[in-house]
């Protein structure tokens, strides 16, 4: 896979939609009736996306807000190469992920991309150290050298001693600062974070959302946040509204200096 094709400037954009659009019931009747026509007069139904725009520069956090239902969370996955749109282009690093095969686009997200979702989404049987290896083994490091990559990952985290225990024995704060490691061990160009504080208190989530910047900030990778909370917002150097699969044409610009800076950046594992 070449995901350095054609690259963009230093100065362009590092990932870019272009029209994108998901239309979920038109794949649905597409894979179940490819043959049924759409009766003439039939009342168009919602997009997910519609024709949607977006560009992120090298090292930007950007927030993309809206209510339940208005395709942020659908908007992540096309710009992280999850889901594949109906129509439009998204563009990383000037390759286009609409076109490249299934495996290629589950490669680029184990290598260039990091995840952190509400839920953390641990594996359950594993230990910490383990959770933050498993991308850089799937990636073809060996364990130790993965586990002990892990450790130092924890360290800078301060969540050294939680290394050996399993996600049952945490708190929801500490499970999502292991996410947090996990998804910026392989030192990602982009790290998505779909509603991170959605399942934590106010402060614990606050807490989170500090460590996540920090800790992109440090690795220079940018992040896109998906969230309906506006203090969440507050730690993104750019605000984009979503409502009924388009984005707002105008950008609420928040600044980033609104975010407290976070002490537990270099310790503490509450």
């Amino acid at each position: 896979m070449n995901t350095t094709a054609t690259p963009y400037p230093a100065s362009g954009p590092i990932l870019e939609a272009r029209g994108v659009v998901m239309d979920y019931t038109a794949a649905l009747h597409s894979a179940a009736a490819p043959a049924v026509p759409v009766a003439a007069g039939t009342a168009p139904h919602a997009l997910a996306l519609d024709h949607v725009d977006f560009a992120l520069q090298p090292g930007e956090t950007v927030a993309v807000m809206g209510p339940s239902g208005s395709g942020k969370s659908t908007l992540l996955h096309a710009l992280a190469g999850i889901i594949r749109p109906t129509s439009g282009a998204v563009r990383f690093r000037g390759t286009d992920l609409t076109s490249m095969p299934d495996a290629d686009r589950t490669k680029l997200r184990r290598t260039a991309f990091g995840f952190v979702f509400q839920s953390g989404q641990l594996l359950p049987e594993l230990p910490a150290v383990e959770n933050v290896a498993l991308p850089m083994m799937l990636g073809g490091m060996d364990y130790r050298a993965a586990t002990d990559q892990a450790v130092l990952w924890l360290e800078r985290l301060g969540l050294r001693a939680l290394a050996s225990h399993r996600p049952g024995e945490m708190s929801g704060g500490q499970m999502q600062r292991i996410a947090i490691a996990r998804a910026l061990c392989v030192r990602p160009a982009v790290v998505f974070a779909d509603e991170p504080t959605g399942a934590l208190d106010q402060s614990t989530g606050r807490e989170v959302m500090g460590i996540l910047m920090d800790a992109a900030r440090a690795n220079g990778s940018a992040v896109v946040v998906v969230t309906h909370d506006p203090s969440v917002a507050r730690f993104c150097g750019r605000t984009v509204l979503m409502r009924d699969g388009r984005l707002s044409a105008d950008d609420a610009a928040v600044p980033a200096s609104a975010a407290p800076a976070n002490a537990a950046w270099t310790g503490g594992s509450r």
